[in-house]
């Protein structure tokens, strides 16, 4: 697995460096967003810790322009915990956040859920009318035509599907996607749930909010 850090603090990226290498990681870092970005296109890392306050850009706009052509997983890490500052992370791609300071060990079980996001399968598609899940590459299409998704959002549609037609309650869903620790951050979910619903428009698919309770997929 390669591993590349986005962030100005040397100090900082000496410390996960550390944290990565003794998981196997192998890691490459970049001090500034244009460095960070050209990093990614040559290394195609397999997940990216990115900073927010960068010195030539904000690590928002970094994500924006990254997810214009890549869905590697995102990890945010900021001194910035307002709500506000999370949710627009989110709903420009990440898959997940974690508050400076931070300890190695949360950072790295965050890390192991982002793969284990991304690495889980089983052997069968899933379907639901026009909308096939293949669990192996983690590919999606819809009318039979490639549906583009971040891991984070393969994995929330994955159980939808899994449980079409049945509500799936927030903690379900929160447990599933982002693991235990984020079982009361539903703020998560109505990001997603709205990207997956943009991506599903002019289908029969239909993603339902019971308020305060979870999600269902629907074929109308």
């Amino acid at each position: 697995m390669t591993a590349l850090i986005i962030d100005d603090e040397i100090q900082i990226r000496r410390l996960l460096r550390m944290a990565l290498e003794s998981k196997g990681y192998t890691v490459r870092d970049a001090e500034n967003g244009q460095m960070g970005l050209q990093e990614a296109v040559f290394l195609k890392p397999d997940v990216i810790l990115l900073d927010l306050g960068l010195p030539d850009m904000d690590g928002v706009d970094v994500l924006k322009r990254l997810r214009e052509w890549s869905s590697v997983p995102v990890l945010i890490l900021s001194v910035r915990d307002q709500e506000s500052v999370k949710l627009a992370a989110f709903d420009a791609g990440a898959d997940d956040y974690v508050s400076k300071p931070f300890s190695t060990a949360e950072l790295l079980a965050r890390l192991a859920a982002i793969q284990r996001r991304q690495g889980t399968h089983d052997a069968a598609n899933l379907q639901l009318g026009p909308l096939v899940l293949d669990p192996v590459h983690h590919e999606a299409s819809l009318n039979g035509h490639a549906l583009k998704l971040t891991p984070t959002e393969y994995a929330l549609l994955a159980q939808l599907v899994r449980h079409a037609g049945k509500i799936v309650t927030l903690k379900q869903l929160l447990r599933a996607v982002w693991g235990p620790q984020a079982e009361e951050q539903s703020q998560y979910l109505r990001v997603y749930a709205n990207h997956l619903r943009k991506k599903l428009e002019g289908s029969t698919l239909e993603i339902k909010n019971e308020p305060g309770i979870g999600y269902r997929l629907e074929e109308t």
